[in-house]
């Protein structure tokens, strides 16, 4: 059992790590390709997405390295494994791209100020097209790949794939507009296109920068997942617990980093539960929780309602 799981451990590593290596060789890619656009053309646009991928890459240098730890078996000295290093490196990730983020807008807000910034809106409009059929084809083949991966990293650089695509789409979209601008009444906002595009760019990234900078936040400190994730489990859980005379009384869930907790507090009406269908039990409800979440471990633990009480009157008054 335990050389099965080192060996699924080892391809979901050498997967995660492929995934990591093309977004990685494409994001470099694109980095160049956007400041050498950006020199050339001085859009301030084009410059921030320059920045974020340039941050982005980064991050997958650091996750490249560290990913071995992640696929390692917990242990007695360390129970959560490695896991809450990811989660640490995605909070270092999420500040490092508010501090781009900050930082750029003061440019662009200053650049707005001074009276815009004059760009050639179809080279601009055509680049970012190219861009955008680039990111979907990326997109793609990390998404295919990532079919049998759970890796939370895989996941965010795969949003970072389709936010690129719905951006650098719609950026293309813009500017081809703004072309037909100039002889038109709202002609005077052509030479603000450009940082108006920019801080549009930002109104969009923010808040899935912030949501990704929680949801590490709570992963580092031990919190629940989602609501929703913990009525599955309740669900799943119950489905096998409550035909087999399990009534749950509690559930403590915890999240670190891409592995899920469970500890399901329940009460019998039987005088003795035999050992054996306790562990036929943990099994059962290990094996359907499964086959939703991967690196999830479920542990059954018998309670009655006056241990329960006791433990809430300590609780209380500790």
């Amino acid at each position: 059992m335990i050389k099965k799981e080192r060996k699924v451990n080892m391809t979901s590593e050498k997967k995660e790590k492929k995934i990591l290596l093309i977004s990685f060789i494409a994001g470099l890619l694109f980095a160049i390709a956007e400041f050498v656009f950006a020199i050339y053309t001085h859009s301030q646009s084009v410059l921030m997405d320059a920045a974020y991928d340039a941050s982005e890459l980064i991050f997958i240098i650091l996750i490249l390295f560290l990913t071995p730890l992640f696929h390692k078996p917990i242990s007695e000295k360390r129970p959560f494994g490695f896991f809450q290093i990811e989660s640490m490196f995605l909070i270092i990730k999420g500040f490092m791209m508010l501090s781009v983020t900050l930082g750029l807008s003061m440019n662009v807000i200053q650049s707005a100020l001074t009276g815009g910034n004059h760009v050639n809106g179809a080279q601009i409009s055509l680049f970012q097209l190219i861009l955008g059929f680039i990111s979907i084809g990326i997109y793609m083949v990390m998404r295919h790949l990532n079919r049998s991966v759970s890796s939370p990293t895989v996941d965010g650089e795969l949003l970072g794939w389709k936010l690129d695509t719905a951006y650098s789409i719609g950026m293309s979209g813009a500017f081809f507009v703004s072309t037909f601008l100039d002889k038109t009444p709202v002609s005077f906002i052509v030479p603000y296109f450009d940082s108006l595009v920019a801080i549009g760019i930002v109104v969009f990234m923010l808040p899935e920068n912030i949501k990704m900078l929680w949801g590490a936040m709570q992963d580092v400190f031990l919190f629940s997942p989602e609501e929703s994730t913990v009525n599955e489990i309740k669900e799943i859980s119950n489905e096998v617990l409550l035909p087999n005379g399990f009534v749950p009384v509690f559930y403590d869930i915890t999240r670190t980093g891409r592995r899920l907790w469970i500890a399901v507090y329940f009460e019998i009406f039987e005088e003795s539960l035999p050992i054996i269908k306790l562990e036929e039990v943990t099994f059962q409800v290990n094996q359907a929780l499964g086959q939703q979440f991967e690196n999830c471990y479920c542990e059954l633990i018998v309670t009655t309602r006056e241990q329960e009480r006791k433990e809430h009157e300590l609780l209380a008054n500790p």
